[in-house]
This record gives structure tokens, sequence and C-alpha cells, in this order.
């Protein structure tokens, strides 16, 4: 046995530990099946990264419920109804089909309507005058029944002396007398609510001109739609008719025509004119002395106008008034 000879145990640290360092410094290789594995691999992933970066393509499904939106909208835009252009109070408007219907139903019921209520309002109005004209009649009957049961009512029968001699004509005429009285007094009373009915008719038809009346003052007369201006000229008015025209103040309350009003105030306001502009005899002769030479002293010949002026200003009555006003007209 050498020197040089390495105890066993050493030796075999030794060469384990190089061959450590040598499989660190060499790596060791793979076998083939692990290579042809990583490699399919390696492939998958570049096959999918391709499929990835590929465009989209939209799946059947989708592309046809997308067509058949079109489709639907295509439809919907060739089903838009047609316009028509009409005249509705002078300005052109455009309306479909179903309206213009819709609007020629409505007239022709508003026009079918309006021709029963005309054809209503007739047949009223017949009625009426028919039940008008049979009041009149009635109306002018009542009076003479009334004159006629008067007449036979006036000369009472001798009740006593006759039903002394007969008292079975007594009963008999008794009952006649007494049925020609209750006739009478039913006469009374029917004229007077016929008479009554007549004076409410006519009160009501006096409201109704007295209020159309009040519009007509209105626009003639703007100034009365002042109330105060109104009542003091309606207050100057009657004190003109009654103390220059000579109308009682009974008569002057009475004036409901507006026309006869309209009449009174145009007096009044030539006559309020006359005062205001009335010349003294003093002037008229200072006037007279200072005409220019050359001009005539001789008066013009009167105009109608100017007589019914002169007329109105002696007379101051409402005829003369009127035929004043017709002469300006």
């Amino acid at each position: 046995m050498t020197n040089n000879a390495k105890p066993i145990g050493l030796q075999t640290n030794l060469e384990k530990t190089e061959q450590s360092f040598e499989s660190f410094l060499t790596p060791a290789e793979q076998p083939e099946n692990e290579i042809e594995e990583e490699a399919t691999e390696e492939l998958v992933d570049e096959e999918e990264v391709i499929e990835d970066d590929e465009p989209f393509e939209e799946e059947p499904e989708e592309a046809e419920e997308q067509e058949l939106q079109e489709d639907q909208v295509e439809e919907e835009e060739s089903e838009q109804p047609q316009l028509y252009t009409i005249k509705v109070d002078g300005e052109e408007t455009e309306v479909t089909l179903e309206e213009l219907q819709n609007g020629y139903s409505r007239q022709r019921d508003y026009t079918r309507k309006t021709q029963e209520l005309a054809q209503q309002r007739k047949a009223f109005e017949a009625k009426q005058q028919e039940v008008s004209q049979k009041d009149a009649i009635y109306s002018q009957l009542l009076p003479r029944m009334e004159s006629t049961l008067k007449g036979e009512l006036e000369n009472e029968p001798d009740w006593n002396a006759l039903y002394e001699a007969d008292p079975i004509a007594y009963v008999r005429e008794k009952d006649v007398w007494n049925e020609k009285k209750q006739k009478l007094k039913a006469v009374q009373a029917e004229s007077q609510r016929i008479q009554q009915e007549s004076q409410m008719k006519q009160q009501q038809q006096i409201q109704q001109f007295v209020e159309y009346g009040q519009q007509q003052l209105l626009e003639h007369i703007p100034e009365w739609q002042d109330n105060e201006v109104a009542s003091k000229e309606k207050m100057a008015i009657r004190d003109y008719g009654v103390n220059v025209l000579g109308y009682t103040p009974q008569q002057m309350d009475s004036v409901y025509d507006y026309r006869v009003l309209l009449g009174l105030r145009n007096a009044w306001l030539y006559h309020k004119t006359q005062q205001a502009t009335k010349v003294k005899p003093t002037e008229k002769k200072a006037a007279a002395r200072t005409a220019r030479p050359g001009t005539s002293n001789v008066p013009k010949s009167t105009t109608p106008v100017k007589k019914a002026k002169q007329k109105l200003a002696k007379t101051g009555k409402v005829q003369d008034a009127a035929k004043l006003f017709e002469q300006l007209i």
C-alpha cells in the first residue's frame, strides 16, 4: 500500500463533490419526449395567438337579427301615411288620410246635429206661434163671454115669489143661476190670469229692449262707458226735457227707447251749444256798423239746416230736434 492512496471515505466525498460541480456547470440533457411535448405546446400557443388576432366574425343568429331589424325599419318607412294639405282658418296644414276622414265625419255629424236643431227650433217657433194665436183668440172670446154672462145675470128673479108659485121651477132656475155665476167667476179669473201673463211678457220684452238699448247707447256714445259722465249727462238731459221741452218728470223717467234718448241728447247738445254761442243784440248791431266797404247787408238765403236750427232754438221741441237731426244726416 502506497502513501498516495486516499482513504476510501474521503475519496467518495471528493468524487461526489466533483460530480455535483460538473452537473451544475453542464446542464443535464432533457429527454426527447419532453422536448417534443414542449414544442407542441409552443405551437398550440402560437396558433391561439394567431386566432386571437384574426377579425371577429359575427355569429349567424346575430346577423339574422340585424337583417330583420333593417327590414322592419324599411317596412316602417314604406308604411308612413301619405299627407294631404288642407286649409283650416285660412292656414294650410298637413293631415293624414285617417285624420281627414275623422274630420269629415265630425263635420258631417256637426252639420247633421245643426240641421236637427234648426228643425226643432222651427217646430218650436211654429208651436209657439200656434199657441200665441190660440191665446189671442181665447183672450178675445173671454170678454165676450163675460159680457154675455153679466147681461144674463143682470136681472135676478124674485126667488121667493118663484118658490111660492112653482117650487120645481124655483129649484131648476136657481141651479141655472148659480151655474152662470160660477162661469162668470171662472171667466173673470181666466181674464185676470191672461192679463198678468201678458204684462209679464211685456215687461220681459221691455227689459230685453232696454238691455239692447244700453249696448246701442254705448256704441253711439263711447263717453258713457264712464259711469260718472253718463250719470251727469242723463241728469242734464232730464232737466232739459222737463224745463225746456215741457215734459213731466214721470214722462222723462219712463223713456226706455234708446233712439228717443239719442234724439234728446242731440237736442240737448245743440241747445247747450246755442246757449254758449248766443250773441247779444248790441253786439250784432256793432258788427253791422263795422262791415267792410263793398259788402252787402242783404241777408243770405237760409238753408234747410239753418231753418231747422232756428226753429229748434225757438220751440225746443223733440220733433224739431228730430227734424234737425234728419237734415244733418
